[in-house]
């Protein structure tokens, strides 16, 4: 949705109803693009959110709360002085422009009671809040801009405050359709052609608009006289939003007029939930990201290191034709006292006195050229008992790595990339890169040392014919869920050499019938990565056959005397 001048004068028509002659008795800066105003009025509290992120700005009554920085910024501090126990006297908005203006009634040093003005610009990158006395002179801002950085006008302390120059016209300042008429009659079209004219209106709104109307995009006057109407139809009443709930499921309704009371600012909580849920969505990606980003250059980096194994690995294949060099050129070095060439002819005994040709070093005498071979032969021969070992933990290495993957890719909520990105920290696979940039979303994760396990770790939890069936999101997980709630007399499922969740059906000592197991193994295939499968082997066996070797990787057990169920993946 566009955040434009008729739903900033639709919000701030909201706040007079319910803040104006309020108090202000809390400031918070919660990061670089908001301000929260805590306001006490007719006996309630209120939180006023102003934000000015490039993305998501925007002015609004909020329930959302947000965590706070422990030393307040400048300009918080700045605000808490001037507008705490200064009340709200005025809340308006110039025509249809972005700009909220609040008015307060404030008390100086010497206890003289002075008006002050907090002033919120809402336009894309270049908004702002700014602190204004009563002689419109600017106290300070949150972002200072000049005319070094490519603004139009000087936000800084000492300067006196103007209105960014806007050359639309005014649609409050239109007296009838014809003088409407006349401004848009040679436009290419109406929903770029009245939002590029008319100040304050969006091409979004417009395009609702002619949706709503069951219009098209022409320019006539028949169309223009039905926008026009809609326009100030939606300019003198208020929205009213019906059907409000946390679920998002709301549908606009008839505009209310003024005269109609409403008990709750119903578009300031849409607008406050609508942003929250979007803003948290994109930390969420950009969290992901992040850690997906760490993840992918340590797999780049372990690919590279199996590659060189390969490598070395083919080459140790080749130890015994060094060590047959190193016998050919001893058993015949009688015929040779130098070498002229760069290889000899000799017999191969082993191969019926066939000739075969030998690299050699003709600045080496025979019993040297024989001897670099013995000693090659031997070092791939001991290379490749280490280099066969290095395989497997690299191999090893690589699958933990992609059940890591796999976890990131079915992470819903910050809060499981909280413990992902816990689980990498705490492995020395990324010990070098176990550090995410200051500017990535910081991990939510409550950090209290005498928190109990138990508590950190929530599976997904289901209710199968009076059991209860938990699965596990992440290797964290799926470790509490192997070692510390599985039972001996429960059911452990995984699906069969393929990423997946750990999965238990606390059974409680009794035998569960076969459909029960099916489903199970239905869920457990469905969080792995065959979920788009059709025919998919799950394991499942007693929990006392399920061991965690000492010091393997997390998510990582051994099992036995398993039984193997081909299901389809589903969840109901």
């Amino acid at each position: 949705m566009a955040f434009d001048g008729i739903i900033t004068k639709s919000i701030v028509n909201e706040l007079n109803s319910f803040i104006l002659g309020g108090k202000i008795n809390k400031v918070f800066e919660p990061n670089k693009n908001e301000i929260i105003l805590g306001i006490y009025c007719g006996g309630k509290n209120y939180a006023l959110n102003c934000s000015i992120g490039a993305d998501n700005y925007r002015i609004n009554l909020t329930t959302n709360s947000k965590p706070n920085p422990i030393n307040a910024p400048c300009f918080c501090m700045l605000l808490r002085k001037h507008l705490i126990g200064g009340k709200i006297k005025k809340i308006s908005t110039p025509g249809l422009e972005r700009i909220v203006v609040i008015e307060l009634e404030c008390y100086s040093e010497l206890n003289d009671l002075i008006i002050k003005k907090l002033v919120i610009e809402l336009m894309g990158k270049h908004s702002n809040i700014i602190l204004l006395n009563e002689k419109n002179i600017i106290i300070d801002s949150l972002r200072h801009l000049d005319s070094s950085s490519n603004s139009i006008r000087d936000i800084l302390p000492a300067h006196p405050y103007e209105l960014p120059d806007n050359n639309k016209l005014d649609l409050l300042a239109i007296k009838n359709f014809d003088e409407f008429y006349s401004y848009s009659k040679n436009l290419d079209n109406l929903d770029t052609g009245i939002s590029n004219t008319f100040n304050g209106i969006s091409k979004l709104f417009i395009q609702n608009i002619l949706n709503e109307l069951n219009i098209n995009n022409t320019v006539n006057k028949n169309n223009l006289e039905k926008v026009y109407n809609y326009l100030i139809s939606s300019l003198n009443q208020k929205i009213y939003l019906k059907n409000y709930n946390q679920d998002y499921t709301i549908t606009l309704t008839k505009p209310l007029d003024y005269k109609e009371e409403i008990t709750l600012p119903y578009l300031n909580f849409f607008i406050d939930d609508f942003y929250t849920l979007k803003e948290k969505n994109s930390d969420f990606l950009s969290y992901r990201n992040s850690v997906l980003k760490l993840v992918s250059g340590t797999l780049k980096k372990i690919t590279k290191k199996l590659n060189n194994i390969n490598a070395k690995l083919k080459e140790c294949s080749n130890k015994d034709i060094y060590k047959l060099y190193g016998e050919l050129i001893t058993a015949y070095m009688y015929k040779f006292k130098e070498f002229d060439t760069d290889y000899i002819e000799v017999e191969n005994y082993y191969d019926n006195n066939n000739l075969i040709k030998i690299p050699i070093d003709k600045h080496l005498s025979p019993s040297i050229n024989a001897k670099n071979y013995f000693k090659k032969y031997n070092k791939l021969k001991n290379a490749l008992e280490i280099v066969n070992q290095q395989k497997l933990e690299t191999i090893e290495e690589l699958n933990y790595i992609e059940t890591i993957i796999f976890s990131l890719d079915n992470s819903k909520t910050i809060s499981d990339i909280d413990e992902i990105y816990t689980e990498i920290k705490e492995n020395d696979l990324f010990f070098t890169k176990n550090k995410l940039s200051s500017n990535n979303v910081k991990s939510t994760k409550l950090k209290n040392k005498n928190k109990k396990v138990d508590t950190e770790y929530i599976p997904i939890e289901f209710k199968i014919d009076n059991y209860t069936f938990l699965v596990g999101k992440n290797n964290k997980q799926n470790d509490y869920l192997s070692t510390k709630i599985l039972k001996h007399n429960d059911l452990w499922f995984h699906t069969k050499d393929i990423h997946g969740s750990h999965g238990i059906l606390q059974t409680n000592n009794t035998t569960p019938s076969i459909d029960v197991i099916i489903k199970c193994a239905q869920i457990v295939a469905y969080y792995s990565k065959a979920r788009l499968s059709s025919n998919v082997p799950v394991d499942y066996t007693l929990g006392k056959y399920v061991k965690k070797p000492s010091a393997s990787k997390p998510g990582m057990v051994i099992y036995t005397n398993n039984s193997t169920i081909n299901v389809h993946p589903k969840i109901d």
